[in-house]
């Protein structure tokens, strides 16, 4: 089976930009990918494109994922759009990857994008409950931070955690993402801050929930026969792993857990041959605080219960044995729904390549990328190698 590297990888900031087009994003994203490239991609390289969106504010229809390629001048290349909710662009990612192992492609482009903010907040809610289970939850007037705040509810009960733990996830991550030039809260906050702020959905506040984010990013991903044409930055993608679970909480066997991002990590562990104890540097899925709880249980860096003594021991702040949403995460740096699986990907390809400035790790060489759709229904898991990166 053919290897795959990324050669380049970009993104605009993260942000509310309700006067800029998701075309407008995306060719920046686009532009500073190719950038990234040691050795410029030319148009005619790109054999295929795959670009993740899930369509806030009525563009679920329609051909947008065309519309952003022919934009940046990738006239006749084929292009797929990927829904999948929140992982729409870890699933892009994934199936470029496809692409190239099938042999149909040497040079992908795996995007993802969108435009949030040029809705109004009701609207804009409405589109985001199409990725949660209809009839159970989202006519019943459930919302995410409801879902994600019975999955804590049940969480606390069964292990040794509370609200403080989720406050020590923000208290690291805007941190992180005070470092990053490209977060949509870009500052600090205090304990007190993340303690004390409004109730969104009891036990979750504020400060326990992801913004509402535009945005795009783009990696350029190649075969291991022709990636030297491009660069001497080697990052392979070593492993990837999918899978689905119950859109609806009330089908599942527990809520403490996410089935589904457990068994795409079991798929990419086996097939980059590593384990979680090998990782450098790891990109979850906080979309709120809890999320990245479930996470290190989830991936295998704890056991179950033990993701809060995690936490507070120091293991995944930045000068930790394994520092995870150096990016700021979802929680700091946005999350623009169908960018933020590929902007995980453009968060490891920096620190793989020396590229993160003051976020900068001390040379990682093994990084993991985890990606979930609504509360659990999908979720994608890719973990990416350093090969004698030259710094």
């Amino acid at each position: 089976m053919r290897d795959v590297y990324v050669i380049g990888a970009g993104q605009t900031p993260y942000g509310a930009f309700p006067e800029r087009s998701y075309r407008d994003l995306f060719a920046e994203a686009y532009a500073e990918a190719r950038d990234a490239v040691d050795r410029p991609v030319d148009p005619a390289d790109v054999d295929e494109a795959v670009v993740g969106t899930l369509g806030v504010g009525g563009r679920q229809l329609g051909l947008p994922g065309p519309a952003v390629t022919e934009h940046v001048g990738l006239h006749g290349v084929p292009c797929s759009r990927i829904e999948n909710a929140c992982a729409a662009g870890g699933s892009a990612v994934r199936q470029g990857i496809q692409a190239i192992r099938s042999g149909h492609a040497d040079v992908v482009l795996a995007g993802g994008f969108e435009a949030m903010t040029d809705a109004s907040a009701d609207a804009t809610k409405y589109w985001l409950g199409v990725s949660g289970e209809t009839e159970w939850e989202r006519l019943t007037g459930t919302t995410f931070s409801g879902v994600y705040a019975q999955m804590a509810s049940a969480y606390f009960d069964a292990y040794d955690a509370s609200a403080d733990d989720l406050a020590h996830v923000a208290v690291k991550n805007h941190t992180n993402g005070s470092k990053n030039p490209k977060a949509h809260l870009d500052f600090e906050c205090s304990l007190e801050d993340a303690r004390d702020a409004p109730e969104v959905a009891a036990p979750l506040n504020l400060y326990h929930c992801c913004p509402t984010s535009d945005g795009a990013a783009v990696a350029f991903l190649a075969a291991g026969d022709v990636v030297d044409e491009y660069t001497d930055e080697r990052v392979r993608i070593a492993g990837a792993g999918a899978a689905s679970d119950h859109v609806g909480l009330a089908q599942r066997d527990r809520y403490t857990a996410i089935d589904a991002s457990e068994t795409a990590a079991e798929t990419a562990y086996d097939r980059a041959d590593v384990g979680p104890d090998d990782l450098d540097v790891a990109e979850v899925h906080d979309c709120f605080a809890i999320a990245e709880l479930l996470a290190y249980e989830d991936l295998g860096f704890c056991d179950r219960g033990e993701a809060a003594t995690l936490l507070r021991e120091g293991v995944t702040d930045p000068d930790g044995e394994l520092p995870v949403n150096t990016s700021g995460g979802l929680k700091s740096k946005g999350h623009p729904i169908g960018a933020t699986g590929v902007g995980q990907v453009v968060e490891l390809f920096e620190q793989l390549t020396g590229r993160a400035g003051d976020r900068q790790l001390d040379d990682p060489r093994l990084g993991l990328a985890h990606n979930v759709g609504g509360s659990g229904g999908a979720a994608v898991v890719h973990v990416f190698e350093q090969e004698g990166v030259v710094r």
